[in-house]
């Protein structure tokens, strides 16, 4: 089997990317399960747009602020700049965003926005809205339930990948690879991540010497309904706190402009530390308090939300929510240039999540995520017709190293509680050594190979961590023991 593109996702930077490649072009778009199992598929929030030409700049601003200094400048400004270009594209092939009655589109506003930009498709359902879109604009072939557990690497170029569908190992040769398989969510206790998205990409390229960049920068919700018994905890778009929905603890007070004069409109990585710390202070229990909203306009606003919390017995938008953090985004990832090359490998790209072009520094501004899946999985596109080189060889073997042993099940839950503990929202010297000792002795022992790449990914996010002794962003490390 030989592509001149491999793409390795089917969310908005997998099928965006796709659609910018014509149909003369043999591409194949890899999912690990079927289509809609990413993160695109669940997101609740909109696609963040600079208003007009005039807010640019402010938008440029509003990320820099939110990436606490540590942005590339150079990748925000292409993100903000290119951001009407987009929407204009999606909106010519057809994607229907909301509007009011006249036809005029519908921008909202969402924490640590100075003005209403995010623009957003049935209600709370952006995400599934555009994805379905995608992926009825998809020309290429899709191969689903298929895991890839290797990339292919010759002399300082990609030339495809090996993966497993059922049980069957096979070699899929290609002249570009395209990572958008998504962040890390799976390697913690509690997220809001689909089931596939476990950072096993990231541990090959550790093994293949691809560098990863700002892993430590991992970014936290705070307001997530996180007391089922699904691994996918339910999200509490952010955009029910920019429209007026409060955090309130047991007694109705809104504590967290003891923490930040912004309140429920600071920043995610400010909320969810005052979250987890009011908790741990008062050992009060966390609501959201939606009563300010109409019951009628917060059924039409958001519809998936008022359902999926009807069904589990919630009376929404009456009754208040217990909430909690839970992982969210990985800000960190493969460290790419602006076009999305992944350096020093010829044909290797990546986009989206699994990215880090730096375009959000150490924290993510709120609705960031689709506009820069959109953007830069266009920039590889354009790379890979631009630039795409023949000339590997085919002589490439399927390993035969096993891909589970018995007894991983129960190690990557171990690891979840690990990382949940030890390295989610506040982290301490203490807590990180014990999560990096007891990974190492993990990978010491006998694990499958899907095991072994998440492992290496979690090192990678403590190594990183450990590094960065001062608090910045989404990482908050102190000298105390973490109760």
């Amino acid at each position: 089997m030989r592509y001149d593109v491999v793409i390795i996702g089917s969310g908005v930077a997998g099928l965006y990317t796709a659609i910018a490649l014509p149909k003369e072009l043999k591409v194949l778009v890899i999912n690990k399960s079927n289509p809609w199992e990413c993160n695109t598929y669940y997101a609740q929030g909109g696609v963040t747009t600079a208003y007009n030409d005039e807010d640019i700049a402010s938008h440029v601003e509003d990320t820099l602020d939110a990436g606490a200094g540590m942005c590339n400048t150079d990748a925000v400004q292409l993100m903000s700049e290119s951001s009407q270009g987009v929407i204009r594209d999606l909106i010519r092939r057809g994607f229907v965003f909301d509007t009011d009655e006249e036809g005029n589109l519908l921008y909202t506003k969402e924490a640590a926005h100075s003005r209403s930009r995010i623009l957003h498709a049935g209600g709370d359902a952006t995400g599934r809205h555009l994805h379905f879109f995608l992926l009825n604009q998809n020309p290429h072939p899709m191969l689903s339930d298929t895991t890839v557990v290797d990339l292919l690497i010759e002399e300082g170029r990609c030339c495809g990948v090996e993966t497993v569908t059922r049980g069957n190992r096979k070699i899929i040769l290609a002249d570009n690879v395209v990572i958008a398989s998504g962040g890390v969510g799976s390697l913690y206790e509690y997220h809001t991540n689909a089931s596939t998205i476990s950072g096993e990409i990231h541990g090959i390229c550790i093994e293949k010497g691809i560098e990863l960049e700002s892993m430590e920068m991992m970014q936290f919700h705070p307001t997530v309904f996180v007391a089922n018994n699904w691994a996918r905890k339910q999200l509490l778009s952010e955009a029910l706190r920019g429209e007026g929905a409060h955090v309130v603890d047991e007694n109705g007070y809104r504590f967290l402009f003891e923490y930040d004069p912004r309140g429920e409109l600071a920043p995610r990585d400010i909320v969810s530390r005052a979250i987890f710390d009011y908790k741990q202070r008062s050992g009060k229990q966390v609501y959201l308090s939606c009563e300010d909203f109409e019951s009628e306009y917060f059924k039409e606003r958001f519809p998936n939300i008022y359902k999926s919390l009807n069904d589990l017995g919630f009376h929404l938008p009456k009754e208040r929510v217990p909430i909690s953090p839970a992982f969210h985004y990985a800000v960190g990832g493969i460290k790419t240039d602006v076009n999305g090359s992944i350096p020093h490998v010829k044909g290797l790209y990546a986009a989206g999540e699994s990215a880090s072009t730096g375009v959000h520094g150490a924290n993510r501004l709120a609705s960031n995520s689709l506009l820069e899946g959109l953007v830069f999985s266009k920039k590889v596109a354009e790379s890979i017709l631009d630039h795409s080189e023949h000339g590997c060889s085919e002589n490439f073997k399927i390993s035969n190293e096993p891909l589970e042993l018995e007894g991983d099940k129960e190690k990557k839950d171990q690891l979840r509680r690990i990382m949940w503990d030890n390295v989610s929202i506040v982290r301490t010297p203490e807590g990180l050594q014990k999560a990096y000792e007891a990974i190492a002795q993990m990978l010491l022992g006998e694990v499958g190979r899907l095991l072994r790449l998440r492992l290496l990914t979690a090192r990678s996010i403590i190594v990183s961590a450990q590094k960065r002794s001062e608090s910045i962003g989404v990482h908050f490390i102190t000298q105390g023991i973490k109760k």
